[in-house]
C-alpha cells in the first residue's frame, strides 16, 4: 500500500505556516480595518490581539500536534478529543466552508492585484482566479516535494516583499502622516461592535499557522519539529504585521486607507509613483498565489484522512501511484472553490462566510487541550503547551467572543456557515450506516 511520504523539512513546515498565514490578508484587510475603527490606537491594538491569538493557538496546538503526528492535523485531535462527529464536521467545513473558501477568496485577492498591474475588468478578474487555481492544483497534484519547494519560494519572495513595503513605509513615510495616539473616531454601533467587525479582518490575516498540522505525516520527526515550526511561524507572523501596518500608516492616514481597495500598492505609489505601486502590486500578487497553492497543498490531508476513517469518498483516500499524493481529494478541493468564486463572488463576502465558521473549530482544538489531559493524563506528550492553562483558555475564550459577535454583527455569513455544518450532521450518519454495511459485507465474505 502506497504511503505519503515523510519530505518536509523544519524550513519546510515554517514556510507553510507563514505561507498559510501571510497572503492577501495584510495588503487587502488593512482598508477593511481602518474603515471599521479609523482611530490609529484601535487599528493598531486589533492587529497586536490578532497576534497574541496567533502565539496563543500555535503554543496550544503545538501541543497536540507533537502527540498526534498524523494526516489531517485538528480533524484527528477533534475525533480523538469529543468523538468522530466532531471530527468528521470539522472536515465537511473545511471542504465546503473554510478552505475551499478561502482558496476562492485568495483567487479573487491575486486577480484583483494582477488587475492594478494589466487592466483585467470584473470577468477577466474571475477568469484569472480560475486559471490561477487550476495551475495551483497540477503542481501539487505532482508531489508533496514540488508542493513544498514551491511554499518556500513563494514564502520567501512575499517576506521579501512585505521587507520592501516596510522599508518604503520608515524609509520615505512620515509619523506626521497619521496620529498615531489619537484615539476617538466615530462608532456608530458602539467600539466593541467596530473591534468586532475589524477582528474579521485581521483573523483572517492571522488564520493559516494551523495548516502545518494538516501534513504532519509527512513531515520529518514532526514530535520536534512540528511545534517548533508553528511557534517561530507565529512569532515571525506577528512582527511581519505590526511593522507592516506602521509602515502603511507612515504612508497613508487612516481616512486614505479605509477608502482604498489597494492600500499597500496606494500607499507605496503616494511616495514612489506609479512604478512603486504596480511593484509592490506584483508582490502581493505573488504573495496571495503562494499562499493559495499552500492552500490546495494542505487541506486534502484532512479529506484522505476521512476516507481513510470511511468517512468520506473511498476513492479520496487513494493515492496516486507515481507521485503519492491525496490527487483526487486536491482536483474535488479546487473544483468546490472555483464553484464558490460563482456563489459569493466579493472577497468581504467570502472571508466573513470562512472566517465564521473556521474560528468556530479553532475554540474547539484549542478546549481540545483540557479534554485530552483530563481524558488521556498518561499520553506520551513530547511538548506541553507553555503557560498552561492561561495560554489555552486566552485563545479559546477570544476565538468564542469573535464567534458570537460576527454571529451578530454578519448574520448573512454566520448563518450560512451555521447551514453547512447542520447538513454535515444527517452526511456524518448516512457514512457511518455505509460503513457498518461495508463491514458486515467483509466479514461475509
Amino acid at each position: 500500500m502506497t504511503q505519503l511520504r515523510r519530505e518536509l523539512s523544519l524550513f519546510d513546515l515554517t514556510m507553510i505556516a507563514v505561507g498559510s498565514t501571510i497572503g492577501s490578508g495584510i495588503f487587502l484587510t488593512p482598508s477593511l480595518i481602518a474603515h471599521e475603527l479609523q482611530a490609529p490606537v484601535w487599528i493598531l491594538l486589533a492587529w497586536i490581539c490578532g497576534g497574541l491569538m496567533a502565539l496563543s493557538g500555535a503554543l496550544t496546538l503545538s501541543e497536540l500536534g507533537a502527540m498526534m503526528p498524523e494526516a489531517g492535523g485538528i480533524y484527528v485531535y477533534l475525533t480523538r478529543a469529543y468523538g468522530s462527529l466532531a471530527g468528521f464536521l470539522f472536515g465537511w467545513a473545511y471542504f465546503l466552508v473554510v478552505n475551499t473558501g478561502g482558496i476562492a477568496a485568495l483567487g479573487i485577492a491575486f486577480a484583483t492585484y494582477l488587475s492594478y498591474i494589466a487592466p483585467l475588468g470584473s470577468s477577466g478578474i474571475t477568469v484569472a482566479a480560475i486559471a490561477g487555481i487550476v495551475l495551483l492544483t497540477t503542481i501539487n497534484v505532482l508531489g508533496v516535494k514540488v508542493g513544498g519547494v514551491f511554499s518556500d519560494i513563494f514564502t520567501v519572495l512575499k517576506l521579501a516583499g512585505i521587507a520592501g513595503l516596510i522599508v518604503v513605509g520608515f524609509g520615505w513615510g512620515s509619523s506626521s502622516t497619521t496620529d498615531f495616539v489619537a484615539t476617538t473616531g466615530t462608532f456608530p454601533g458602539g467600539v466593541t461592535h467596530a473591534f468586532s467587525l475589524a477582528m474579521v479582518g485581521v483573523l483572517w490575516s492571522i488564520g493559516g499557522w494551523q495548516h502545518a498540522t494538516f501534513t504532519s505525516a509527512e513531515a520529518k520527526n514532526p514530535q520536534r519539529n512540528l511545534p517548533r515550526a508553528m511557534i517561530l511561524a507565529a512569532v515571525i507572523i506577528t512582527l511581519t504585521y505590526v511593522l507592516t501596518v506602521i509602515a502603511l500608516l507612515f504612508l497613508l492616514s487612516p481616512e486614505q486607507m479605509g477608502g482604498s481597495s489597494h492600500p499597500a500598492a496606494d500607499a507605496v505609489e503616494s511616495v514612489l509613483g506609479s512604478a512603486g505601486g504596480i511593484a509592490i502590486a506584483l508582490a502581493v500578487f505573488i504573495s496571495t498565489f503562494g499562499t493559495t497553492g499552500i492552500y490546495t497543498l494542505t487541506a486534502p490531508r484532512i479529506y484522505y484522512a476521512m476516507a481513510t476513517d470511511g468517512l468520506f469518498f473511498r476513492r479520496v483516500a487513494q493515492l496516486h501511484p507515481r507521485y503519492q499524493t491525496p490527487a483526487f481529494a486536491i482536483i474535488l478541493q479546487s473544483a468546490w472553490a472555483i464553484l464558490l468564486i460563482f456563489f459569493w463572488g466579493t472577497f468581504e463576502n467570502l472571508i466573513s462566510y470562512v472566517v465564521f465558521t473556521d474560528w468556530i473549530f479553532f475554540a474547539m482544538a484549542g478546549a481540545a487541550v483540557f479534554v485530552l489531559r483530563r481524558k488521556e493524563p498518561d499520553a506520551v506528550r513530547p511538548y506541553r503547551t507553555a503557560g498552561y492553562p492561561l495560554t489555552p483558555l486566552f485563545f479559546v475564550l477570544v476565538s468564542l467572543w469573535f464567534v458570537l459577535n460576527t454571529f451578530v454583527s454578519r448574520p448573512d455569513e454566520a448563518w450560512a456557515g451555521i447551514a453547512f455544518l447542520a447538513l454535515g450532521v444527517p452526511v456524518y450518519f448516512i457514512w457511518k450506516v455505509k460503513q457498518h454495511q461495508e463491514s458486515d459485507v467483509r466479514r461475509l465474505l
